[in-house]
């Protein structure tokens, strides 16, 4: 299993943080889109690494064009000598309408259009191709020699996917180079809805399993001390709740039988009854949801219920210093 962990987002610090992780093991960093752009910090830590893997878990896809997000996956991927994949995510309606002003569509489908067209941007640039995309949500059919990149040593970036529902999941299989799963999962639902899901879509493109790669990394629960553990334990279940008020994640809960809680937390987050939320979250919930145990369990625990499906997995483990810490990735790293 890879371990990978979370750059820092402070761009004074990325040039030290991302030597420390590359000499501490890790296989890969990775930055996510949230009150920062994911992608210029990875540049940053391109020019300061050797081998470390680099990749954006996740970047919102439908905020950028299928042009533009091939440029950056190129540039990422040329300037780190092949070390950089593609994770894309679609986010929800709310936040692509309303925070990036961007139109909305059937999201499954314009994902699949969007991994398609940039493929076809790609096959231009690397193959000679002739660019001719012309689908429902994007069009691309125009391509100069003077907007042609030329450091095409590495080709094209690995892409991968961020889904939760069966649909995108086997979109996912079908177009991408792998999955990541979203942490507010568990393993019964991955085992009868997500892997399925993966495998009809990879029944699609003609490809195996050993094709593609799959990143899981559930929530941990754990701590030095007690009252570390109580308070992570009250986090986690902060964002299960907000997570589990979200419609779109309804099917999660409710392969558990849970399924009417999504409606009340749903309720409960227009309220603004954010901590009200979390105390619905019981025990048996959060052992569903999580990995929850004392930190000199948790490795095990993690092979044990989702080793023989995740392939890299995230290796932050901020509840315990820092020996302890890499002791764990070595551990999950075998």
């Amino acid at each position: 299993m890879k371990v990978d962990t979370h750059l820092t987002a402070d761009w004074h610090k990325v040039p030290e943080h991302i030597k420390e992780l590359e000499s501490q093991g890790f296989d890969g960093a990775g930055t996510a889109e949230m009150s920062h752009d994911p992608f210029m910090p990875l540049m940053l830590a391109a020019e300061h690494s050797k081998t470390i893997e680099l990749h954006t878990g996740i970047a919102v896809a439908f905020a950028r064009s299928p042009m533009v997000l091939a440029n950056l996956g190129h540039d990422l991927n040329a300037y780190s000598a092949g070390r950089f994949t593609l994770g894309l995510g679609s986010q929800i309606r709310p936040h692509i309408t309303k925070r990036f002003s961007m139109p909305w569509g059937a999201p499954a489908a314009q994902m699949r259009e969007l991994v398609q067209a940039m493929r076809a941007i790609w096959a231009n640039w690397y193959e000679g191709e002739a660019l001719h995309h012309d689908g429902k949500y994007y069009n691309h059919t125009l391509m100069t020699p003077a907007f042609t990149p030329e450091n095409i040593e590495y080709g094209a970036p690995k892409v991968t996917l961020a889904a939760v529902g069966p649909v995108m999941t086997e979109i996912a299989g079908e177009v991408a180079d792998g999955l990541i799963i979203h942490p507010f999962s568990n393993e019964k639902y991955i085992r009868e809805v997500t892997l399925p899901a993966v495998e009809k879509g990879l029944a699609k493109s003609g490809r195996s399993r050993d094709d593609f790669e799959i990143a899981y990394t559930p929530f941990i629960i754990s701590g030095k001390d007690e009252q570390t553990f109580e308070a992570h334990k009250s986090a986690i279940k902060q964002r299960i709740s907000f997570y589990g008020s979200t419609p779109a994640y309804k099917n999660v809960l409710g392969v558990h039988g849970w399924g009417d809680m999504q409606t009340e937390l749903n309720v409960m987050s227009k309220q603004g009854k954010w901590q009200e939320m979390g105390d619905l979250i019981t025990d048996e919930i959060l052992h569903a949801f999580c990995v929850m145990d004392e930190p000199a369990n948790i490795v095990a625990e993690m092979q044990n219920r989702y080793g023989d499906f995740t392939d890299r997995t995230s290796g932050g483990f901020s509840f315990v210093g820092t020996e302890a810490r890499l002791q764990m990735v070595a551990e999950l790293r075998g």
